[in-house]
């Protein structure tokens, strides 16, 4: 059982990472990634909206949703869930942490529409984790946002000070290097199956 929490954990951060396997996120992955301070501040309200998100989405799944045949409307209520979830971060961190509900600005409600949370909430159902998976599955996705995050803002740090030709200025050299870190990921694929065979 420990074994499988571990690797379930793992994968999430390293193999399928949502934002370097998946593609999912990819807005504030590019959009709050400029700064570390906002990519650290993005990424903990997104591992924690991930974790609120599941511990609410899988019961509704599970316990409303399924018994009564209404496994068609699980989008709808998922994103319905995240929506309000968002709402209260936002209201929380504008209480509480004005300076980083500032910084985030608009992306903070994009979080609303970020599709790694939906993906995370769903994919917990389509790969019929238990509970205690699937908030094992939240918390390791989240914390690979965070590890793709602060990586690439590190890199876009570096970036800054480079001398780069005119014409992959702005987005394009960000677009190389989001792929490039991106195959960074790909090295771990082998890894975490080989570690508990």
């Amino acid at each position: 059982m420990m074994t499988n929490l571990v690797i379930i954990v793992l994968s999430a951060i390293f193999i399928n990472n949502y934002v370097l396997s998946k593609f999912l996120g990819i807005c504030p992955f590019l959009g709050v990634s400029k700064k570390l301070n906002q990519a650290v501040g993005m990424s903990l309200a997104v591992i924690f909206v991930m974790l609120i998100a599941t511990a609410v989405t899988w019961p509704i799944q599970t316990y409303l949703l399924t018994p009564n045949g209404l496994d068609y409307l699980q989008t709808i209520v998922f994103i319905l869930v995240i929506a309000s979830l968002v709402q209260l971060v936002e209201i929380i961190l504008k209480r509480y942490i004005p300076s980083l509900h500032k910084s985030l600005g608009v992306y903070l409600p994009l979080i609303t529409t970020n599709c790694a949370v939906l993906g995370v909430a769903i994919l917990n159902i389509d790969e019929g984790y238990t509970f205690v998976e699937s908030m094992i599955n939240s918390f390791g996705s989240g914390v690979g946002f965070f590890l793709a995050m602060v990586m690439f803002s590190g890199v876009r740090s570096k970036l800054e000070g480079a001398d780069v030709p005119k014409a992959f200025q702005g987005l394009p050299i960000t677009l190389v290097a989001a792929s490039i870190t991106s195959m960074s990921f790909l090295g771990f694929s082998g890894v975490i199956d080989n570690l508990f065979a």
